[in-house]
């Protein structure tokens, strides 16, 4: 969406503010032995007492409240009674919602506990791609050149892109125009972001794959070659200097 009055902000904030403290929630509460259900359904708590519906459920009758992903799962991870966090896991968790006619979305990866399985570094490299890649974008900009950078600095860092994954415009409804926001240079996309329009940004930062595959579930994603994926995301509105960073609140980047 493209913002055009001071109530479409309050409302793209109020929404974002829900979904970046449920996030940053949801990870203070994860702990080893916990089932992700447990944590879906904190999530699921805390969204229902701002007022918020879920987006995947909304959307696409998701089987959960919010997405948890474990380890080689890369994304849309089904939370499940029989899925328990360890040690060292590396979880990925997504939330976005609606509130008031006006969505937003955000996510983040991170290592539970203690660094057993080495996973921080992917962690770390999703968070600073992500930071370089939203300080770049102003009106104007290319969406290709975003993905450069992003595609540039993973490999800069031994890492590599998922490709079929993206960010995406966001405001009115979950996916918008701009539809694909990728992390690569996608030669064939010549469009600009717009001042005032609304965008999720997110890295998909991997150890081996480039696209990501879908399981006999319908819904889990893992990678076409194995190994790891981080993604970090954050729901902004650009503007002609650096972007207003709606769900700030997840902190994802103290």
């Amino acid at each position: 969406m493209s913002i055009t009055k001071e109530s479409e902000l309050i409302g793209m904030k109020k929404v974002s503010d829900v979904v970046a403290y449920t996030l940053k929630e949801m990870k203070n509460f994860a702990r080893p032995g916990m089932t992700t259900k447990e944590l879906d359904n904190f999530g699921a708590g805390i969204l229902k007492d701002f007022g918020a519906k879920s987006a995947p459920f909304a959307v696409y009758k998701f089987p959960g409240w919010t997405c948890i992903s474990i380890d080689n799962e890369f994304c849309h991870g089904i939370p499940s009674t029989k899925k328990i966090i360890k040690e060292g896991d590396l979880i990925n968790i997504d939330v976005s919602a609606e509130l008031d006619g006006f969505w937003s979305d955000n996510g983040a990866s991170f290592v539970m506990g203690e660094d057993k399985n080495g996973h921080q570094k992917l962690v770390d490299a999703s968070k600073e791609i992500l930071q370089k890649g939203i300080n770049y974008i102003k009106g104007g900009v290319r969406i290709s050149d975003i993905g450069h950078l992003i595609e540039t600095e993973a490999k800069r860092r031994g890492f590599k892109v998922i490709k079929n994954l993206t960010g995406h415009g966001v405001g009115r409804s979950l996916h918008e125009e701009p539809s694909e926001i990728a992390n690569f240079k996608d030669r064939f996309n010549r469009t600009r972001f717009k001042k005032n329009s609304v965008v999720a940004i997110e890295t998909f930062i991997s150890t081996h794959s480039t696209h990501a595959v879908t399981l006999n579930d319908g819904w889990t994603m893992v990678g076409n070659k194995g190994g790891y994926m981080a993604q970090h995301e954050h729901t902004i509105v650009v503007t002609d200097n650096k972007p207003i960073i709606l769900t700030e609140k997840n902190a994802i980047w103290d």
